[in-house]
């Protein structure tokens, strides 16, 4: 705790920031725009969002130009910022990989353990049918999905409670988190592939899917699936 925060009151407001800064030319305001705002995403350990970035620029401000210039200006260097999870991030890009595994033994955003087959198999059914129940799920696969799978994408905070289901009893529903579209490289639920995309790869069937057969055809349960944060792989 600094000085400054120490001698503070809990009640007193922050001192305020001069967002506009209409005392500035053009050239240096918008300068000091996009050294606030790359500023404040790098201090951040998860993504930041436009409302959290609006606070430090001014109301004429265009934020997405601001990152698109910040971008530009990172296009040399080893890390840039990327669209993910509903906000903005700084992220080393994926071709300096294997020099950081090299260096710490993993590369950033690696530290969550890898997925088993089953596994990746029902946080994939989640993220599509979200929300869904583990009653569901089971009648997806033919099988009963355990509570210790679902503690496990839990503890991994892939996934999270969402609404009670209507159903008799009223289970409850399960949905993917902020943490796991920050995990697969995703800003929003609609990047993810679509169906159709999925069956011209061959990667799922829906029909199978729907028919509780989604596992016919896998090599087994047990084989790992890795969590990729630059884009989406379930291991299938």
């Amino acid at each position: 705790m600094t000085e400054a925060s120490a001698r503070r009151k809990p009640t007193e407001q922050p001192v305020l920031l001069d967002t506009e800064l209409d005392h500035l030319p053009p050239e240096l305001r918008w300068r000091e725009w996009m050294g606030r705002v790359e500023a404040v995403i790098f201090a951040a350990s998860e993504p930041v969002t436009r409302s959290v970035l609006a606070r430090v620029v001014g109301r004429n401000c265009n934020i997405e130009l601001v990152i698109d210039d910040i971008r530009a200006e990172l296009a040399g260097r080893p890390y840039e910022l990327v669209a993910v999870a509903g906000g903005w991030q700084h992220r080393t890009k994926k071709i300096f990989g294997d020099a950081i595994r090299a260096a710490f033994g993993t590369a950033a955003g690696e530290g969550a353990k890898e997925l088993s087959q089953a596994e990746a198999l029902v946080l994939m059914c989640i993220a599509y049918f979200q929300p869904i129940t583990r009653g569901e799920l089971s009648s997806f696969f033919g099988k009963d999905v355990s509570r210790d799978l679902i503690g496990v994408l839990r503890g991994q905070d892939l996934i999270a409670s969402g609404p009670r289901s209507p159903q008799p009893g009223a289970p409850y529903t399960y949905v993917t988190t902020k943490n796991f579209l920050s995990q697969f490289g995703l800003d929003t639920l609609r990047q993810l592939p679509d169906f159709e995309a999925l069956e011209d790869a061959g990667l799922l069937s829906k029909e199978k899917l729907l028919a509780g057969d989604i596992l016919t055809g896998l090599k087994g349960d047990g084989e790992d699936a890795s969590v990729d944060n630059e884009g989406v792989e379930f291991g299938i």
